[in-house]
């Protein structure tokens, strides 16, 4: 038999025709993974399925089923994902059916959550991927019928030639569809946006009836037969390990099958010290945890203490810094001339994640193979995490993504799914579920990193901002790098980017860094949650000691030459244009302040998005504090994919934001967190919640970007800054409960 050979236009007739026993996976040039085309037998389909491409799969019964490739964390995109394909399919939404993605990158594309990167990474390929279906079904009916394909419209899934006033369904042309060469995906013709049926429409998220029920749909839900349960006591020193521990006790304990000590390792991201306790059930597992006693070698970490790093920040902004992450001009000069100079002091906690669903995990090993269903936000980061530890190649990991009840950025990191793995393998690779508790969950997180600011900003006699100069104290690894002495602690650093860099002529950002010993990691805008409340509140400083309105300072400054090129894409244009936006629906002209009530204005840019966020805030007895309405306006380019979901996310990080100001805070004693559940580290209740959070989008003629993060910085300040026109004091430090503030 002569070798089969395949070009790119020829995968899905082959494929199709073959009808199982393999798999044909590849990428167009230049183009992202999302153009991978499969077979339907990859996708466990008959001969006579239509599977023009990894994400469609249409059978005779008139069934379309579109493939989530990303994982879902709360964000929505298992929804609006398949809703670009849909669109361009022509596919009737409400006979649409989506099914979740393994980790497979070769055929489905980069599979991560984090970073707002799903609508910009997906948005024009998955609907080229749904325009070459439309087209092939539509060449199907033309050839059926005898017509030109011109003739010819596709939607709400079926073909109709209009003259004739003849049409058939999706499936009732899967058949022959799959008879055809594919179009080439670089080359398809995607509709006109006012022809748009499905994207721009709210649309609910497809697991919203599942989750109102109480369905079994999360990663903490799932199961497999004759699974165990695993719980992991670490040392809650970070990166402490085992000197001994009474397992001989332990192994008594009702229901328990097995415990060892895990002797781990020095990386903090992947496998640490500890004692696995394996059962038949995870209460068992967890009561014998109870009668653990372990003694641990806790390492360097055990001396350093928030108070300790307070101390040494404050020393160090005497000292000259350690390096400069970036200078224009000569602030010294330019300070020292200044007309008035204003200087400020900033500082910030480290924060958790704090997800409803800790960690958990279940893995199973066959065969020299691995099998896991994880809630990672980055499984493909997960499966070669798992790889290097235990020598393994792609092929011998098959990786499930399973919803996971909230990320936040907690999981970046797969140290949950490196332990149950371990567990598992340990024990025969019978398949065992690793379940952390809350208090595992908050003990052991990849925190987002405290930092301290100590800013000066110079005004001349007109009040034009001409200085700005930051000594930014932040943390280090303990062990930095060969030959990299000035490397940040994971998200503990700063770009030279940062507005108003760009903006003023004289501008410098130096740094000294405090080695640290506590992991810290990405958190729902990182850099920029923090970032953007001392830079908002400070630029809200130096409106008022130059006499201007907070909102006009702001425009005034974007309205001048920049002094360099926009190294992160930054447009003074569109964020000018969502603060006039903001501040016209708020009534910001108009705003009277009073003793007890006041509004406050920021903006931020980051992750692609323009923000800018209106807080009005009464402060009465006591201190109590209500955040009566929130106005926002944002800028994510041309085309909201999902309006639902999108006011869900941007509604949803304004109260994040409101709960990390307002009384989240991990501290550090004796290399140990000190909080370890939501009684010390509060959510917003709903009673708490601002009444009104008014989401609006300015559409601007540039592509769309995600929303998620860019939209929780600027409340922060917003907030800090409406408490400074109520009572004249600036708020300089978080969170605000250290101030005697509660919510009303």
């Amino acid at each position: 038999m002569a070798p089969m050979t395949l070009d790119r236009r020829s995968f899905l007739r082959v494929s199709a025709l073959a009808g199982g026993g393999f798999m044909i996976a590849t990428s167009l040039d230049g183009v992202a993974g999302a153009f991978a085309q499969a077979p339907s037998a990859a996708l466990g389909a008959s001969g006579s399925d239509f599977t023009p491409n990894a994400f469609i799969r249409i059978t005779p019964d008139n069934i379309v089923t579109i493939i989530a490739k990303n994982p879902e964390v709360g964000q929505g995109v298992k929804t609006s994902m398949p809703m670009l394909i849909a669109e361009e399919l022509g596919a009737d939404w409400k006979s649409v059916r989506l099914q979740q993605a393994d980790l497979d990158p070769v055929k489905y594309g980069p599979q991560n959550a984090g970073g707002s990167t799903g609508t910009p990474t997906n948005w024009e390929p998955l609907r080229r991927a749904g325009a070459a279906g439309r087209m092939m079904l539509t060449t199907a009916a033309a050839q059926t019928w005898g017509v030109p394909e011109a003739e010819c419209t596709a939607a709400a899934g079926r073909v109709t030639h209009r003259a004739s006033n003849r049409s058939l369904t999706y499936g009732a042309l899967a058949a022959k569809a799959a008879t055809l060469t594919p179009p080439d995906l670089r080359t398809v013709t995607l509709k006109d946006k006012k022809d748009y049926t499905i994207i721009g429409k709210p649309t609910a998220g497809v697991d919203n009836k599942a989750i109102v029920t109480g369905q079994p749909i999360f990663s903490i839900d799932f199961t497999v037969p004759g699974m165990l349960w695993a719980v992991f006591e670490k040392c809650p020193v970070f990166g402490g390990t085992v000197a001994s521990a009474n397992l001989d006790v332990i192994k008594t304990q009702p229901g328990v099958r097995h415990a060892f000590v895990v002797e781990g390792g020095a990386d903090l991201t992947s496998l640490l010290g500890g004692v696995a306790i394996v059962a038949d059930s995870w209460w068992q597992a967890q009561s014998a945890r109870t009668k653990l006693q372990v003694k641990w070698n806790e390492g360097p970490t055990a001396s350093q203490s928030s108070a300790g790093f307070a101390a040494k920040a404050a020393e160090l902004s005497t000292l000259p810094p350690g390096f400069t992450v970036g200078k224009d001009g000569d602030p010294d000069q330019a300070l020292a001339t200044a007309a008035t100079v204003v200087e400020g002091a900033y500082s910030y906690p480290f924060i958790s994640h704090a997800p409803l669903e800790p960690q958990n995990c279940v893995a199973r090993w066959q065969d020299g193979r691995l099998e896991i269903w994880s809630p990672s936000q980055t499984p493909q980061r997960g499966r070669d995490m798992l790889k290097s530890l235990f020598s393994l190649r792609d092929e011998d990991i098959t990786q499930h993504m399973v919803r996971a009840g909230g990320g936040f950025g907690r999981r970046l990191s797969n140290d949950y799914a490196v332990e149950v793995a371990y567990i598992s393998k340990q024990i025969g690779g019978t398949p065992v579920k690793l379940l952390w508790t809350r208090e595992d969950d908050m003990r052991h997180d990849f925190y987002r990193p405290g930092g301290f600011h100590y800013l000066k900003g110079g005004l001349d006699a007109s009040g034009k901002l001409t200085a700005w100069s930051g000594h930014f104290v932040s943390y280090g690894p303990m062990n930095p790098p060969a030959g990299a002495p000035n490397t940040f602690a994971q998200s503990a650093n700063i770009p030279n980017t940062e507005f108003p860099s760009g903006y003023v002529p004289n501008f410098a950002i130096h740094a000294s860094l405090i080695p640290l010993g506590v992991p810290t990691g990405a958190l729902r805008a990182p850099r920029s949650n923090a970032v953007a409340w001392v830079y908002q509140s400070f630029i809200d400083e130096l409106a008022h000691a130059a006499g201007k309105d907070p909102l006009q300072f702001r425009l005034d400054l974007m309205a001048t030459p920049r002094t360099k090129p926009a190294g992160d894409g930054f447009s003074g244009e569109r964020m000018s244009g969502v603060l006039r936006e903001v501040a016209e629906r708020s009534g910001w002209a108009a705003r009277k302040a009073s003793k007890t009530t006041a509004m406050g204005i920021a903006c931020h840019y980051s992750h692609r998005g323009y923000f800018a966020e209106v807080a009005e805030v009464t402060i009465g007895d006591n201190n109590t504090l209500r955040v009566n309405k929130v106005w926002v306006v944002g800028d994510v380019g041309h085309q909201i994919v999902n309006p639902s979901a999108a006011i869900n996310q941007v509604q949803g990080a304004v109260i994040d934001g409101l709960a990390e100001l307002m009384a989240q805070e991990i501290t550090i004693e004796n290399g140990r967190t000190v909080q370890s559940n939501f009684t010390q580290f509060p959510l917003v209740r709903i009673r708490q919640a601002p009444p009104v959070i008014n989401v609006h989008f300015r559409l601007t003629d540039n592509s769309p970007t995600g929303l998620g993060e860019p939209s929780l910085p600027p409340i922060l300040p917003a907030v800090c800054n409406a408490i400074f026109s109520i009572t004249g004091t600036r708020v300089r430090s978080l969170p605000l409960s250290k101030h005697g503030f509660r919510w009303a």
